[in-house]
């Protein structure tokens, strides 16, 4: 561990408590009480980062009482299977420095509507996020899952069907539920991918049983289950050929992978801020067509019967306002960053297929997704390698786990040397290799056969 990177979390703590004083001082300036503890609090700060030069000090922990410091993005290789897509750049870590209070994002609201708001340019961000997906309109959602009750409140009622996947997302099926809808799952098959023909048949199948077309088609582009990569656009074929309004569920894709939603045959794009855009939880974004936006985005019609009170401007189902504070600004700030980065998904491709190769080269390692690899997650498979050493080791499947920690990687499921998911979204080359010698370096110290 290098204590520098506590150390600057401790200097960024100490800049904090500076800052407070001024949060409660008179607009005229400091007194003199608050200028002594000003200059303390500078004398402070002056030791940390003296300190932070020398390596020196001890190691902060706690941000305070019983939070624990959290700092695997500084000290390790963070491989866990949700997280990467979400790490912030130093952009958004600023903004949520600046725009963390709760309301921040209304000191100039003139209209009472989030993406009517200029200062800063949320309205611009909005028309630029709709762009981004390929579609006409857009909001900002509390993540996905909000994305998709939207969208199911909007055009379903009871007893109406959904088509998903059988690798569907369970907030998809909640969704579903809130409004009284019924599920019908596509089967993926032994290869796990779904298929445009796949979709038609299971249309075919409920319109033979209930005498009715499905009001709805939900399907992923990468599943959070394999990261395989699905017939989105076949997809998008069959659900105009039968005339069913389309979901495109790209949690694990808008922010990374290049989307276009009309080009995909989609009617609802659907992204996660804090899985693929780099942003604060929960956030995550809506998009539709100029044919959907009218339905999805209507604004209230409700009247009160004593005040009289309407709130025409306001949006059903946004309730109104959405994302707030450091929550918005922080997939603000990171947009630039995530424009420029979908155009190196190739790359990250690349060095998740270069992990996977060598990963592979252990015996008995294999991997459940489709491969060659098509996204960044993966499934692998180390029954009949890791597991074998589990079953004897003392700390059993820990024990993984325990030699990658201490090799500067953490991430993967604590304990698990059976089947498991990680991912390698947004790891340079020199860590991606570092990672693939880890695992090769633990085989060898445990004797396990390596090509």
């Amino acid at each position: 561990m290098d204590i520098r990177a506590r150390k600057i979390y401790e200097a960024l703590f100490a800049l904090e408590d500076l800052r407070e004083i001024f949060r409660h001082a008179l607009p005229t300036g400091l007194n003199d009480n608050e200028e002594e503890q000003f200059l303390d609090g500078v004398a402070r700060v002056e030791t940390i980062i003296k300190e932070l030069k020398e390596g020196k000090g001890s190691p902060l922990k706690y941000v305070e009482d019983t939070i624990e410091l959290r700092t695997r993005e500084e000290e390790y290789i963070n491989i866990n299977a949700i997280q990467p897509g979400g790490r912030l750049t130093p952009e958004a870590r600023k903004a949520l420095i600046t725009y963390g209070d709760g309301y921040s994002i209304c000191d100039k609201c003139l209209e009472g509507r989030l993406d009517k708001i200029r200062k800063p340019p949320v309205d611009e961000f909005h028309a630029e996020l709709a762009e981004f997906v390929g579609m006409d309109e857009a909001r900002v959602v509390p993540g996905a899952r909000r994305g998709f009750q939207a969208v199911a409140s909007s055009l379903l009622e009871r007893g109406d069907v959904v088509i998903v996947s059988d690798l569907a997302h369970y907030t998809e099926f909640l969704a579903v539920e809130n409004v009284g809808g019924v599920i019908k799952e596509v089967p993926s098959g032994e290869k796990h991918i779904i298929t445009g023909d796949a979709v038609a048949e299971k249309i075919e199948l409920v319109k033979k049983e209930l005498g009715r077309l499905p009001k709805l088609i939900i399907i992923e582009h990468f599943d959070y289950q394999f990261g395989n990569e699905h017939d989105v656009h076949g997809v998008g074929k069959v659900a105009k050929a039968y005339d069913i309004p389309f979901l495109y569920n790209g949690a694990y894709s808008v922010g990374m992978v290049p989307v276009n939603g009309k080009k995909i045959g989609a009617d609802f794009v659907v992204g996660s801020g804090h899985k693929g855009m780099a942003a604060v939880a929960p956030s995550g974004v809506l998009a539709t067509t100029d044919e959907w936006a009218p339905k999805v985005f209507r604004g209230s019609e409700i009247v009160g019967d004593v005040s009289d009170r309407t709130f025409k401007h306001k949006e059903p189902e946004m309730l109104g306002c959405t994302l707030m504070g450091g929550t918005l600004l922080s997939m603000m700030a990171s947009f630039p960053r995530v424009k420029e980065r979908v155009k190196r998904w190739e790359e990250e491709v690349e060095k998740s297929n270069y992990f996977i190769r060598e990963f592979l080269r252990i015996e008995g390692n294999k991997i459940l997704s489709e491969y060659p690899r098509k996204h960044t997650l993966s499934k692998v498979d180390t029954r009949n390698s890791f597991d074998k050493i589990a079953k004897t080791h003392k700390r059993r499947g820990f024990f993984l786990s325990d030699e990658l920690k201490r090799r500067g990687i953490v991430g993967e499921f604590a304990g698990s040397t059976r089947v498991w998911e990680l991912n390698t979204y947004g790891l340079n080359w020199d860590r991606i290799k570092y990672l693939s010698e880890v695992f090769i370096e633990i085989a060898g110290k445990y004797e396990m056969p390596v090509g």
